[in-house]
């Protein structure tokens, strides 16, 4: 198992087949695959804290993926057959790559949806790119989503995660999106101690003050996501778990999606989840072929964050 894995779960997550206890792991097929992620690399215009995958000015431990590279992938999804819908793309920060743009416009191109997960800071504030962004969302619409995050509703709440003066920067960025007409969405954080209802209500009278034709109490629109603590005990999900908790494997993210991604010095891979991009044991090839089989649920993040915390990175 990986190194991830802190002694709160001592003696967990170590056989794909079997739980600690002996009961056999739950595993989750690709009935659905409808969104493809890429991740263009793993720097970032900023360092926040807890951030899942250390992205970082300096991280670059996942490589800008090219835009020809993401290109063979999109051929890839009518070879198999795929009924993709949905790109994502996600880093980092997607618009520190240079060929961010031309990535969103082949993805379009193709036939697909777009959603695009940035903190709308400097790098996509720059004006070589929010010219080619423009252009983009005038020409496509509603087929582009940007997903901003905004961990709290609140400047103190966001900047203790983002750094001082992240979220005034930020608001900068979600008022030229609502400018261009960008169909935009919001990714918070539950680490705070307050109800999601109160979360959405603080969200909302947000949105409403800055005329963001956002519905926070759309979950969709709003996702306020789960935090990932692996310092936290976290139940293994065997095969029996899907009856107990009246749930589907359908419905966890490793039924409609896997994700692209480029370790420094290698080839892309494709991975099975977002979550889990440095982990060996998630890799699953270099081709949405190697992608098909099943996923054994090994790893704290899918017991917690998509099972029981019913989250997904999907739109």
């Amino acid at each position: 198992m990986n190194q991830r894995v802190t002694i709160a779960n001592a003696g967990k997550f170590r056989d794909p087949q079997t739980t600690a206890d002996g009961s056999p792991r739950a595993t989750v097929a690709l009935t659905q695959p409808t969104t493809l992620w890429f991740n263009t690399g793993t720097l970032c215009n900023i360092a926040c804290e807890g951030c899942y995958i250390e992205s970082s000015p300096t991280n670059d431990a996942l490589e800008y993926l090219t835009a020809a590279e993401v290109a063979r992938y999109l051929a890839q999804i009518n070879e198999r057959g795929w009924p993709v819908t949905e790109i994502g793309f996600t880093g980092g920060e997607p618009f520190m790559n240079p060929e961010f743009i031309a990535m969103m416009r082949d993805a379009l191109s193709a036939g697909h949806e777009v959603l695009v997960l940035t903190n709308a800071m400097a790098p996509m504030m720059r004006p070589q790119v929010r010219t080619r962004l423009a252009q983009l969302i005038k020409a496509h619409g509603a087929r582009i989503t940007l997903r901003v995050s905004l961990d709290h509703w609140t400047a103190g709440g966001h900047d203790a995660v983002r750094g001082a003066g992240a979220f005034a920067r930020s608001l900068e960025g979600l008022d030229w999106l609502r400018d261009q007409g960008a169909t935009i969405a919001v990714a918070g954080r539950a680490r705070w101690q307050e109800t999601e209802a109160e979360a959405r209500a603080g969200y909302g009278a947000l949105f409403a003050e800055r005329g963001y034709r956002i519905d926070a109490n759309d979950p969709g629109a709003l996702v306020i996501f789960p935090e990932m603590d692996l310092s936290v005990e976290v139940p293994e999900i065997t095969t029996s778990c899907w009856g107990i908790l009246d749930k589907s494997p359908k419905d966890v993210m490793c039924a409609s999606s896997r994700m692209v991604v480029k370790r420094k010095g290698a080839q892309p891979s494709v991975v099975s989840c977002t979550l889990l991009p440095y982990e060996d044991a998630f890799d699953m090839g270099p081709t949405l072929a190697d992608a098909e089989r099943p996923v054994a649920l090994n790893h704290p993040h899918c017991a917690k964050f998509c099972v029981l915390g019913g989250a997904s990175c999907s739109g």
